[in-house]
């Protein structure tokens, strides 16, 4: 799609909306910015534009007048469908679309998209490792870290572009389609934004909407949610199994991950090649295999690629250890089903840093999974005081409150013996407190850097 001389409104500028932007302007479009922070700092902005460009911004609200002078707006991640914003855009008839829907419109090439609610991050990075040993042309984008919209002119007619989708990031996808596309699992998670389990779940699912039968919607058959998504799937489904063989899938069997297509067996590679530990780490790789086998990529490549991919920042990563103490980062962990699955990886005895933003969660689950693993329950952010409440409910009443992470961390290093862990693992967004997760975990690292300084 053409971009020139149309008149765009780019709502949110954080990174998403600054690509956009920054995408627009390249692609010779008008574009004004939106933001209600009535206090942005422009020239900071302006110094982040595509060759600095001054652009119209507009703070505060948006009126129904303003929205007709504009052909389109593009909403960051951040942004609900439901925000005010959005809402004049669409009662004027006025088209929304997300960045993804944005980048999508003006990239070349085939693309591999991935969501779910946990394990996104670590089989998008690795399906982009796998793919870079592949494809000479490989861009890896997303929730991940790198905006699509950033690359999107960048891209060939043989490129292949691997992409982590939120479903804040499908709420307003329009035309996007997708070669392959994912979903991993459905837990609760982003209630407060999506208001029900049923309406995340069709959001995620909405990452295969497009798609015609000779694409391919790949398929958790572990998880119920997942596994009914096969029934309405316009692309071919391919399920992918931890637990079951699979006649047209992947699954694993006696230590061996294995593609079955056509009455055609391909072992893959054995648990002794991976650098992944964890049945979620194993449903990950699952489903690498099966978005990169169908992407086009020989299984001698996907199994190399396996085989070099040593895991994401941020997700249950070993930080050092000090004093005996082991430290782990799992600032990832942004949800209890992420959070319980860094619990279930310590096998020793744990202090556990948590807490965050509140997404209407509830951390029943997560209090459950502990196993008399957790020795004590550090707590900070909004939900400190709910989640201890949680805790006591079920009997664990070790808990503690903190102001800050270097307080959290220090505490632990006060308590913890030689022989036992201290794992950041919120099961919160890191909202409020830090303006992402990255930034969570990397002063989490910091402070433990400063202890071995001490």
């Amino acid at each position: 799609m053409s971009l020139k001389d149309k008149n765009f409104l780019v709502a949110g500028a954080g990174k998403s909306g600054v690509g956009s932007v920054n995408l627009l302007l390249e692609a010779g479009a008008k574009v004004s910015l939106y933001d209600g922070n009535e206090k942005l700092n422009l020239e900071e902005l302006y110094d982040k534009l595509y060759e600095k460009k001054q652009i119209p911004v507009i703070l505060g609200e948006v009126t129904g007048k303003e929205a007709d002078s504009f052909d389109l707006l593009v909403l960051s991640p951040g942004i609900s469908v439901n925000a005010p914003i959005a809402k004049v855009f669409l009662e004027n008839g006025k088209p929304v679309w997300s960045e993804i829907e944005l980048a999508y419109q003006v990239s070349k090439g085939q693309i591999a998209a991935i969501t779910g609610t946990n394990g996104k991050t670590t089989t998008t990075a690795l399906t982009g490792e796998i793919m870079k040993g592949y494809y000479d042309s490989t861009f890896v984008v997303g929730n991940i870290g790198t905006p699509y919209t950033s690359v999107a002119l960048d891209t060939k007619e043989d490129s292949v572009i691997v992409a982590e989708i939120s479903s804040f990031q499908l709420e307003t996808i329009v035309d996007f389609c997708p070669k392959v596309c994912a979903v991993l699992n459905i837990t609760p998670d982003h209630l407060d934004r999506h208001g029900t389990v049923e309406v995340y779940a069709q959001t995620k699912e909405s990452i295969g909407k497009n798609q015609t039968k000779d694409q391919v919607m790949v398929l958790n058959y572990e998880d119920d949610t997942t596994r009914k998504m096969a029934e309405g799937a316009s692309g071919k489904v391919v399920f992918f199994s931890l637990h079951h063989k699979i006649s047209e899938g992947v699954f694993l069997d006696n230590g061996t991950f294995i593609i079955e297509e056509q009455g055609k067996t391909m072992p893959v590679c054995t648990l002794d090649d991976i650098h992944l530990p964890g049945d979620h780490n194993y449903e990950n790789i699952l489903a690498a295999i099966a978005v990169s086998y169908f992407m086009g990529v020989p299984v001698q490549y996907i199994k190399e690629g396996i085989m070099r991919f040593h895991g994401v920042e941020h997700r249950i990563e070993y930080v050092d250890t000090v004093n005996g103490v082991a430290y782990y980062n799992d600032s990832k962990g942004t949800n209890t089903d992420a959070a319980i699955k860094g619990i279930q990886a310590m096998n020793r005895p744990t202090y556990l840093i948590g807490g965050g933003y509140d997404k209407k969660s509830p951390y029943d689950d997560w209090i459950e999974a502990f196993d008399g693993k957790v020795k004590e329950l550090i707590l900070m952010g909004v939900t400190a005081q709910k989640i201890a409440q949680t805790a006591r409910n079920h009997g664990f009443e070790d808990i503690v409150f903190v102001e800050s992470m270097e307080e959290a961390v220090s505490y632990a290093a006060k308590k913890a013996q030689d022989g036992e862990a201290v794992l950041l693992s919120p099961a919160c967004a890191s909202w409020g407190m830090f303006p992402n997760y990255e930034v969570r975990g990397d002063i989490f690292k910091e402070c433990v850097k400063k202890l071995k300084e001490q």
